[in-house]
């Protein structure tokens, strides 16, 4: 597995990693990101011709706009080597989300404070 920066060519497998989280981001903002090279992909093996997207993140700037992992993949490291990755691009980085995921935010360091939304959290890694 490695992650790179998201191709056009993605954006429906891209697309597919994020609608099976269930997260709700428009198509437009991931085409923007990859066009931009916001989004980054964790592919699956070294033959690019047979590349398999496992998890995908878009960023707006320093922002985690969404991340998300194939559900039979999570729990081996991917989406730590995706934040990992964003955070090596840009330094510091965000995220807003929700209680369930806070764990996993604070497993990558980030400084974690409550929103005014009930069981929302903001978290900021430098």
């Amino acid at each position: 597995m490695h992650v790179r920066t998201a191709n056009a060519d993605e954006i429906p497998a891209v697309m597919n990693v994020l609608d099976g989280a269930v997260l709700s981001i428009a198509v437009e903002t991931v085409r923007a990101g990859v066009e931009d090279g916001d989004t980054l992909v964790a592919v699956s093996g070294d033959d690019p011709a047979a590349e398999r997207v496992l998890g995908a993140l878009v960023l707006d700037g320093t922002h985690i706009e969404a991340i998300a992992v194939r559900r039979r993949r999570r729990g081996q490291g991917i989406g730590t080597a995706l934040v990992e990755a964003a955070s090596d691009r840009r330094g510091r980085v965000t995220a807003a989300f929700d209680a369930d995921v806070r764990p996993f935010y604070e497993a990558l360091g980030f400084a974690i404070e409550p929103l005014s939304e009930s069981d929302r959290y903001r978290g900021v890694r430098e």
